[in-house]
Formats: structure tokens, sequence, C-alpha cells
């Protein structure tokens, strides 16, 4: 597997706080922090943070053992029940949290025909687009800082067709067109944070997905990067498929996202299910033989994805059993055990792709590092220094 573009693999200067060259000293290279987004829906801190609630915290813990990247709700119809009553003060402050723990947050979605707020029904499309607009601009505003990231629009493949029931943004996605839609709530998005990171997301990986991020990309639409949903409760897609996708998105230059990863450690969802959420069990446990296959799948895949240069996160959808359909798709089981599979996760992220290291520079203060892109705490002697390592670093100083 080639990692090259991961690592920095270079020649550094280490000097002290006067410039002067560190000569023939040992120089201790700890990372603390992935460049690469290694990240999980954040949706077990809402619990531990706002309710204080001690029996998620050892879920909290084990979350934060392996992931610096968080998807945290904001779908609207939860949201904001009410209309004019948005749940800032809730949602920020789990976000916070999350942000002083050194975690990315990402938001999810701004706009989704799913989970919409239902008092949007009695507008006329007009209204609606207006105050979606509106909605987008007071979240991306009122967190800027702390969420810089967001999925601006999501499955918008099945967004105007979509006829299991009414809703406001299918209507205004009917009258506005997809790419017209898109056009507006990501030109919206930008707008109210210049800098922000702005995802377009969907589960469909087939060609009406390229075909639709195409004609936003000749509509010039501020795509920051592509978000692909994996969600694979009916068998794991194999390194086959995986290539084949990444192969075809990634002729369009953009960075990649797997935003909603699921694999599956007990018994798979039939075949025949077309829609995941006509899938409803009383329970659905996790198997010795569903973790052992768990394991191996999260392995593959992972290694697949990390190989490749314009994939930039990925997203475990459920950290903990239960979540979404009852799935046995955490890494933790039910009664916070743990599966071989967060096991294996934490070897790849916090071993296999992590640098500790020491180097010795020579008579001008240069020593050959080979290092993971990211976060490091760095030190000779007294001296010590928090970095961040990328490719464009010459020099480190220590005071």
């Amino acid at each position: 597997m080639d990692l090259a573009h991961r690592k920095v693999k270079k020649g550094l200067r280490f000097t002290d706080a006067q410039g002067q060259a560190l000569k023939n000293r040992e120089i201790r290279i700890c990372q603390t922090k992935h460049e690469f987004l290694f990240g999980c829906g954040g949706f077990d801190f809402v619990p531990h943070i706002m309710r204080g609630d001690e029996n998620t915290k050892q879920i909290t813990d084990a979350w934060l053992e392996i992931f610096n990247y968080a998807t945290l709700p904001f779908y609207w119809g939860m949201y904001e029940r009410e209309e004019g009553k948005p749940g800032k003060e809730f949602s920020m402050k789990v976000a916070k949290y999350l942000q002083d723990k050194g975690v990315k947050v990402k938001g999810h979605p701004l706009c989704w025909h799913t989970v919409c707020a239902d008092w949007l029904m009695k507008y006329d499309n007009a209204t609606i687009l207006k105050k979606q607009l509106e909605r987008i601009d007071r979240e991306v505003t009122d967190f800027k800082g702390v969420i810089d990231m967001w999925d601006v629009i999501n499955e918008v493949v099945i967004m105007p067709i979509f006829d299991k029931y009414d809703n406001a943004i299918t209507r205004i996605c009917k009258e506005k067109g997809r790419v017209g839609l898109i056009r507006e709530v990501f030109e919206q998005a930008k707008e109210s944070n210049p800098d922000a990171v702005l995802l377009l997301n969907d589960f469909n990986t087939s060609i009406d997905y390229e075909i639709l991020i195409d004609g936003c990309l000749n509509a010039g639409v501020p795509i920051s990067a592509i978000g692909i949903q994996s969600h694979q409760h009916q068998g794991y897609w194999g390194k086959e498929k995986l290539e084949e996708v990444l192969e075809r998105f990634a002729h369009f230059g953009l960075p990649i996202h797997f935003t909603e990863n699921t694999l599956i450690s007990g018994d798979l969802m039939p075949a025949y299910i077309e829609d995941l959420n006509d899938w409803q069990v009383e329970s659905w446990p996790s198997t010795p033989e569903g973790e052992e296959r768990q394991e191996k799948e999260i392995a593959e895949m992972y290694g697949i994805l990390f190989a490749h240069p314009l994939v930039q996160g990925i997203t475990t959808w459920d950290f903990k059993d239960g979540a979404w359909l009852k799935a046995p798709s955490g890494l933790v089981r039910l009664d916070g055990s743990r599966k071989p599979s967060f096991d294996r996760l934490k070897q790849l992220v916090k071993q296999e792709w992590w640098t500790d290291t020491t180097v010795k520079t020579d008579e001008n203060g240069y020593a050959e590092v080979d290092a993971f892109k990211g976060d490091y705490s760095i030190s000779s002697d007294a001296l010590k220094a928090d970095v961040t390592l990328k490719a464009d670093t010459e020099t480190v100083t220590l005071a």
C-alpha cells in the first residue's frame, strides 16, 4: 500500500527560538492528531453533554480513543420543531465540547427532504425557499468557527421524485430542479461562511449522481467535496466495487468523503429490500461470526480508502449498536463492550498509521523525517513545540 501522499517525508531543520540550529540533537516526534479525518457519528455525545448521563461516558471516552472528526445532527424537523425556536444552545454546547477535545465537527444536513420541518408546509414554494436560505444563513453564521464543515444538501438524486410523503423540500426541488436548488443552497452557505468546507452528499453512487455533480460544476456551484454514503446493511461492497466507485468519482478532481459508512456484525438485511428504512425489526443481534466478518471488512475498506489520494475522510455512522434500524452496526455492542472491529480500527489509526519516533539532527540541525501528516508534540531536552507537519513544512522551532 502506497501511503506516500499521507506523509511528510523530507529533511526538516530544527532550531531554537533564536533561530540557532539544534545540532546533533535527539528530537522526539510524537503524533497527537491525524490530518486525515477519521470520523464517526457524534450522536452519543448528545445525552452525555446535555444530560450529564454517566452511562454514556464509557461510550464517549471510547469514541475519543479513535476518532478526530464528528458528524452532529442538524435535521431541520428536530433542530427547529417550532418555527422560530431553533436548538442553537443545545447543539452549540455539544459542538464546543467536541471542539475542545480537538475534534473537527461537521453539521448534517442543512437541506434535506427527510426529517424536514412540518411547519414549512403551510407556506407557498417561494416562501419555503426563502426560509430554507434563511435557515442556512442562520446556522452557518451562528456556528462559524465551531462548525466550518457542512453537508449542505442531502440525497438530491432522489429528492424531486421522492413520493413516500409530501414535504416542503421536494416541492421546491421539483420547481427549481436539482441543480437549481443545489446552486441556491450552496451559494447561501458560501456567502455565510466563505471559508467553510461544503459537501454535496448522496447514497446514490450510480451515473445519475455523476451527471448531477457534472451539472453542478458546470453551473459554478462551489462544491468543496463529494460526499458518498456507504450504508452496507445488505453486505460489504467489496474491493472491486470500492475501487470502481473511487475511479468514477475521482475524475472530478474534488476531495472525496465517505460520509456515512455502515458495516454489519450480524445477519445481513435481505437483498430484496429497496429502501433500507423499510426493514423494521424488533431486534437485530450482533453475532460472533458477524463480528469477525465486520473486523475484516473494516480493515480492508479503510485500507483502500486511506490509500486513495483524493479521499480526505471516512465517517463510521454508528459507534454503538442499535442506533439506526436497530442494526448491529457499531464498533461497540449494546452493553458498551468493544467488538474486534474497534480494536482493529484503533490499531490502524493509532499504530500502523501513526508516528511516534526519534530522529537525530546533523551539524546543520537537519534530520530526515518520515511522519504521517498531522499535529505533533516535538521535543528535545527542555525545548518543546506543538506543530503541524504537512507537505510544505521546512523548519520546526522549539522553545
